[in-house]
């Protein structure tokens, strides 16, 4: 019964969901990419009842820019979320393709997003 869930929690990790912005765009990513988010995790969790686990969709209530730095940083969390402790992390990449007016925004968005 457990390898029966486990399987089919790792068939719904590679499942596409859909992040959309307040302003009309959307961007798609698998479900275990949003996972670095405990907010959208909660509403993507399928035993619950949250429309957004049916629909497959999560609004972000931001706007495209900053909705679009907010999947740029899951994915990235998730891609270096199992490498060694004496591997490089490369941040300062990540960092530099953040426009300096719209930090402020995006640190608020991320803590919403709890990230």
């Amino acid at each position: 019964m457990q390898k029966e869930q486990a399987q089919a929690a790792g068939s719904a990790d590679n499942d596409w969901v859909r992040v959309t912005s307040n302003d009309g765009f959307s961007f798609i990513v698998r479900r275990k990419v949003t996972k670095a988010s405990g907010t959208m995790k909660s509403m993507l969790d399928v035993s619950s009842s949250y429309a957004e686990a049916v629909t497959k969709t999560c609004p972000s209530g931001q706007r495209a820019i900053i909705a679009e730095k907010l999947v740029e940083y899951m994915s990235f969390k998730s891609h270096y979320e199992t490498v060694g402790p004496k591997e490089d992390i490369p941040i300062h990449e990540f960092m530099e393709r953040i426009p300096r007016e719209v930090v402020l925004e995006l640190l608020l968005a991320a803590d919403y997003q709890e990230m």
